[in-house]
């Protein structure tokens, strides 16, 4: 009988220190709305986009003739070109443009896992072409859950679960934390969006005004592009085989 090789979920990334990310491939996860924002923005050929932690090193790029997206607290940031909504990424005139983030929570997660052998962004909206890459890697995986400042939270789980649901066939959940959020996905398949309607962050955005995002960052499987990090940027694996 073949033996399966295992899926492991970090739920928060104040959790990585009990984690290892050596010799696996990591998915990190930040539905509402980071890795939503660079899944779309590399759908809509943005060439490629630089995850940074610092705000002010991110407003420095703009030098260097970046277009700057930056969010705090589930708001642009103040000076810099976007925010943190994926519909700020389908523009026509950042087709073929690099772009530089930081967000509260996505774009840490992004850099606090950058000892794994594979560095994947994972979404809702990417969900297929995710797991067909992690299938196909050949190693443990490990899904990164970027939460809201160190805490756990509903929709990166709810991902998790879904993305450990599809690698059924060839990974088996290693620990609670990845049985729990298998357990959550299958109890609420049927009605993703209204569960995660009632999340604590997806509360705060609409308190900012922000519905339609919500929505949007829940579709699954809009697009086939495979956000993988190399070096300082994330490009689109899919296009290596075009």
């Amino acid at each position: 009988m073949e033996i399966k090789k295992l899926v492991d979920v970090c739920l928060s990334p104040e959790l990585l220190n009990r984690h290892h990310l050596q010799h696996k491939t990591a998915v990190i996860v930040d539905i509402l709305r980071a890795t939503s924002c660079i899944t779309t923005g590399l759908a809509f050929g943005v060439k490629s986009i630089t995850p940074l932690e610092d705000l002010e090193e991110c407003r420095l790029m703009k030098q260097k003739g970046y277009i700057i997206a930056g969010e705090r607290n589930g708001k642009k940031v103040e000076g810099f070109d976007i925010g943190n909504s994926p519909f700020e990424y389908r523009q026509p005139a950042f087709i073929n443009s690099k772009v530089a983030i930081t967000t509260t929570n996505g774009t840490l997660a992004i850099n606090r896992s950058r000892m794994a052998d594979h560095v994947v962004i994972g979404s809702f909206l990417n969900l297929g072409a995710v797991a067909d890459y992690v299938r196909s890697s050949e190693k443990d995986c490990i899904i990164v859950c970027a939460g809201w400042k160190g805490k756990v939270n509903l929709e990166d789980t709810l991902f998790a679960g879904a993305l450990i649901d599809r690698l059924s066939g060839s990974h088996k959940p290693d620990g609670d934390s990845a049985n729990i959020a298998l357990s959550a996905y299958l109890f609420n398949r049927s009605r993703l969006l209204e569960e995660v309607k009632t999340s604590e962050h997806a509360i705060r955005l609409k308190e900012h005004g922000v519905i339609k995002d919500i929505e949007f960052c829940m579709s699954v499987d809009e697009y086939q592009v495979l956000p993988l990090l190399r070096g300082d940027e994330i490009v689109d694996g899919q296009s290596d085989s075009m």
